[in-house]
């Protein structure tokens, strides 16, 4: 085993914050490297303060380092000058563990949950002296594979890939780490075992795509006709994996806590992963199903132990709609009043677990700031029509540092066809129990973009803006209401998956109509992500394998932190497309049919393709459809097809629906017809 700490410790103080790379913090493991164990190296395509936090990685190193036949160390991306050094002093990727050199390992598994980090993907696989194309690599390199969100369509990076997880990580590490270490001892063993032999293998283990195994077809003009297995170990389709009973794994035990800052800096703690709210243009609402919660017991005991160890004076409850978990207001509330082994809490931090820039789709309630209490706890997803009266009475004594809510739709209209069921009044009865019980602050977040989108829609952000700021003023002498936009990309298995994205001079108008409309509005202050940028993001959402060579293009000059503004260039990748025959319009702008081939059709997120076209086709006739976690089941396969139905961790009904509209209690659900439309 090899350290290359005597060759970094020298040119770290000619780079930027050189903290980020020397591990050391409270919770990390230096593992023993042993020859019959599977080593993972878990990277994190961007920087050390963007990925520590990160809790689908944090989990995972957990696991594996428990297992007897596997370890697992943490690596990030160098910053541009680290990795200027690293090259000139020939210095490889790197353990911030225990600087190990990442040839020391057997699998680089990437957490992938932002398109625009695949260049970095590259660099590091680069860095760490494996050839950037799977295809290229021989027994003794590096496997490299990839999970998260942005894996649900892996074809623009496949040629990269040698696997790619689909769903839920707990329980696959451990069967890839079997399947590879049963070859690893045959070659150990004499035996002539070649790396396709490993592939195979994996292609095996429920929810792992092995992209060198399918073959993509396309027709003369180059359009995708379909993507099908060369090897009899493929399966037609790959399903995803997904964890029935989240409260066997009450994971991180030991969250990691950094020596610097980073952006989530705070205890998180997931209470339920899963959401059936079906925003239609929310990824992670979609492919995260079906429902399952945390019982609240183990969240009141994972919030009491861990913040007991870290020294947090500050815990996150994280899910997509963290209000909708089952007594949330009495986990709250012992929270707050210390309950639970007398009531941990010292000193801590401030961040907010998963959050994106302005324009994502994952944004889906408010984050609000923590308790002024020896714990503060914040509800970074806590949707505007679930704050409730009992939920504002828990959070009254909060350090009101500012709050945030995602209507995402400027009109109720255009909220129907996004099935964000959020109507004005919901909106401005939040607002005024926030602004009355003390905040001033407020940021709403947008989407433009978004199909069936007019004018009036976008304009009619700014009408709620200024209403949010006249309620403010009844209580306030200053109130003030930050809107971010950001433009609507469509994201696989959505509903919206065959919407042609805006072109980016249509979302720059519509940035422009809000500007000159709130240009004379004082206290609302208007906020919006690039159109540039989002077009990119689109291009890689939803393209297929002909991407892989302008993305390489693109890294190969100089392309890396492509989502970071200072770093982006639009031209990098126009010029890629044009050497290599694509085109923006072909990728993003137009409309998808459906009949038509998708990249990921040969991959499952659990959801019928029939509904998802029938969701579709009730966006663009205005229908709304209420909850399915409290009404009859849709039948969108979610359940059905895993035999999983949603897990609540209580039969209590919730304390008040949408704005005190009683929904019936939490039970398992049944199937039933399909409304014809609901909330309309």
């Amino acid at each position: 085993m090899s350290s290359v700490w005597p060759r970094l410790e020298p040119i770290l103080p000619h780079v930027a914050k050189p903290a980020r790379y020397i591990g050391g913090e409270d919770g990390s493991q230096t593992p023993e490297h042993d020859p019959r164990k599977v080593a993972w190296l878990l990277g994190y395509p961007d920087t050390y303060e963007i990925g520590l936090p990160n809790q689908g990685l944090q989990i995972l190193y957990e696991i594996l380092n428990e297992r007897d036949d596997a370890l697992a160390e943490r690596t990030y991306a160098p910053w541009g000058d680290l990795e200027a050094e690293m090259r000139a002093h020939d210095v490889p990727l790197f353990s911030v563990d225990s600087h190990r050199e990442a040839a020391d390992f057997d699998i680089l598994a990437f957490n992938l949950s932002a398109e625009l980090t695949y260049t970095n993907l590259l660099a590091m696989v680069d860095l760490a002296g494996a050839p950037v194309r799977a295809a290229d690599r021989g027994p003794d390199d590096l496997f490299v594979g990839a999970g998260g969100h942005c894996t649900y369509n892996p074809e623009p990076i496949a040629a990269f890939l040698d696997f790619v997880v689909l769903g839920d990580g707990e329980e696959v590490v451990g069967e890839i780490s079997a399947a590879l270490g049963a070859w690893k001892a045959r070659r150990a063993a004499g035996d002539h075992v070649d790396r396709t032999e490993a592939l195979a293998a994996l292609a095996g283990v429920t929810g792992v795509y092995v992209p060198a195994l399918y073959e993509a077809d396309h027709d003369a003009d180059g359009r995708l006709l379909g993507t099908h297995p060369v090897h009899p170990a493929a399966p037609a389709e790959v399903e995803k994996r997904t964890i029935t009973d989240l409260g066997e794994w009450p994971y991180p035990r030991n969250q990691l806590v950094p020596l610097t800052e980073v952006v989530h800096d705070r205890l998180n703690v997931e209470v339920f992963r899963g959401c059936t709210r079906g925003c239609r243009f929310c990824q992670a609402g979609m492919i995260t199903r079906p429902v399952r919660e945390r019982p609240a017991d183990q969240v009141r005991t994972m919030v009491t132990e861990g913040l007991r160890r870290t020294g947090y004076d500050e815990v996150a409850l994280t899910s997509l709609s963290t209000a909708d978990f089952s007594g949330i207001e009495d986990v709250v509330g012992a929270i707050v009043d210390g309950d639970e082994q007398g009531g941990p809490g010292t000193s801590g931090a401030d961040a907010e677990e998963g959050g994106q820039g302005p324009g994502s789709s994952l944004d889906c309630g408010a984050g609000l700031g923590g308790l002024a209490s020896d714990v503060s706890v914040s509800l970074p997803s806590l949707r505007v029509d679930a704050f409730t009266v009992g939920i504002a009475a828990e959070i009254q004594r909060a350090r009101r540092t500012g709050l945030t809510f995602a209507p995402e739709g400027g009109t109720w209209r255009m909220r129907q066809v996004i099935n964000k069921l959020i109507s004005e009044e919901d909106l401005y009865d939040a607002v005024e129990s926030a602004y009355s019980q003390g905040w001033r602050r407020m940021k709403l977040y947008f989407l433009i973009g978004l199909p069936t989108e007019t004018d009036e829609d976008t304009l009619g952000i700014a009408d709620l803006a200024r209403h949010v700021v006249e309620i403010g003023r009844r209580h306030h002498k200053n109130p003030s209401v930050t809107i971010s936009v950001g433009g609507f990309v469509p994201k696989p298995f959505t509903p919206f998956q065959w919407f042609g994205q805006n072109t980016r001079e249509e979302l720059g108008r519509k940035v422009g109509l809000l500007r000159d409309e709130l240009r004379r509005d004082r206290g609302v202050q208007l906020k919006w992500h690039d159109p540039k940028a989002t077009t990119v993001e689109g291009i890689m959402a939803r393209g297929d394998r002909r991407l892989a060579p302008v993305i390489e293009d693109v890294w190969r000059h100089g392309g890396t932190f492509q989502e970071w503004g200072e770093h982006f260039d639009l031209q990098l990748w126009l010029d890629a497309l044009e050497r290599h025959g694509l085109t923006v319009e072909e990728l993003v702008y137009r409309h998808r049919t459906e009949d038509e081939a998708l990249p990921w059709d040969h991959l499952s997120a659990g959801l019928h393709k029939d509904f998802l076209w029938q969701d579709w086709r009730d966006a663009l006739d205005e229908v709304g459809l209420e909850d399915c976690r409290w009404t009859p089941c849709y039948d969108c396969g979610a359940c059905t097809g895993y035999g999983v139905e949603h897990v609540v961790a209580s039969a209590v009904p919730p304390a008040g629906g949408s704005q005190g509209t009683g929904r019936p209690g939490a039970v398992p659900v049944t199937l039933g017809p399909r409304p014809v439309g609901v909330g309309s």
